[in-house]
């Protein structure tokens, strides 16, 4: 069955992996390794648009209510959206770094990386760190778990 917790779980573990993949490309790179950090790329490119397609068949098809009560806790609410000013840059950046590196436009894909890293970055540590580890949906409301300083 699925429940919130084991999605948001699951997703925390698929960034995880991805950004391991990222860190591994980009140390194949600052070794002069750039078709390792290309084909690694690419691998890192088709793993985390599948974890978004799975989501949001999950989120829009199997169960659209799923999420629905999230959007009523206001700290869990203003947390998503600020993991969505990064998360959703990251999804379209990572298609323009795909091209650009696949077509060896060298500049250009230099200038996105440096926007598309900070972006991920933010995706990562808002996903990782923000976002509740549990959720529990009651009565129409939401628990979120989140405890952040400042």
């Amino acid at each position: 069955m699925l429940t919130p917790t084991i999605v948001i779980l699951s997703l925390k573990f698929a960034v995880g992996a991805v950004t391991v993949l990222l860190c591994l490309s980009l140390i194949a790179l600052a070794m002069g390794k750039v078709v390792v950090h290309g084909k690694i790329n690419v691998v890192f490119f088709f793993l985390t648009i599948l974890a978004l397609f799975f989501f949001e068949i999950v989120v829009r098809l199997i169960d659209p209510v799923l999420f629905s009560g999230l959007w009523k806790n206001p700290e869990l609410a203003k947390s998503l959206k600020i993991h969505l000013c990064f998360a959703v840059p990251s999804a379209l950046l990572m298609g323009v770094m795909l091209f650009t590196g696949l077509k060896r436009l060298k500049v250009l894909h230099k200038g996105v990386a440096i926007v598309f890293l900070v972006c991920w970055y933010g995706t990562f540590h808002t996903g990782l760190f923000w976002l509740p580890n549990q959720i529990e949906i009651n009565n129409k409301s939401v628990s979120s778990g989140v405890e952040r300083n400042g």
